[in-house]
């Protein structure tokens, strides 16, 4: 997924392409979880090691700006994590927006039927924006979240799926 608004950088949100983009992503999660957020001394955790990391690159320079992972909890339930957007492009440029459907599009591709997520409380109304099902309240890490759920298309399939997806954003 390609993107850019106006006054901003243009970017491709895609499935990390290589090691490089996975150590960006990481380093820049590091960023906003260790040392931002101070939630962790490390957020590299059990998930990453089967999770699908998606990234968010800048076209001007090939600069991850931004990366949530995707995993499946069991077959059919997805869930996304660790979604961060650099400080220079947090609420602009569409980032944290082309991010959260990219998960939720290559997710349903892969055979999703439930995409849910643990979102900081500051951050549910963007979600909400996006479709997204508040479904309860919840405290993780110390810091209050909300249990959430995207909205799926199940009427088609493969990339008529992420096509469909993509018109209703």
């Amino acid at each position: 997924m390609s993107g850019a608004a106006a006054g901003s950088a243009a970017f491709d949100v895609r499935v990390a392409a290589h090691a490089g983009e996975i150590s960006a992503a990481r380093a820049l999660r590091h960023q906003v979880f260790c040392v931002e957020q101070a939630l962790f001394t490390s957020d590299i955790d059990a998930i990453d090691g089967h999770a699908i990391v998606l990234v968010a690159v800048l076209a001007q320079d090939g600069q991850v700006a931004g990366t949530v992972r995707i995993h499946q909890a069991q077959p059919g339930l997805w869930f996304g994590s660790r979604l961060a957007v650099a400080k220079p492009w947090r609420r602009r440029g569409g980032l944290g927006p082309a991010l959260i459907r990219t998960a939720v599009q290559t997710a349903q591709a892969r055979g999703c039927r439930r995409f849910l997520a643990h979102v900081q409380a500051p951050n549910v109304a963007l979600f909400e924006s996006l479709q997204w099902q508040a479904l309860e309240p919840c405290s993780l890490h110390g810091v209050p979240h909300c249990l959430m759920q995207a909205k799926l298309f199940r009427d088609c399939g493969g990339a008529d799926a992420a096509h469909a997806v993509m018109a209703a954003w």
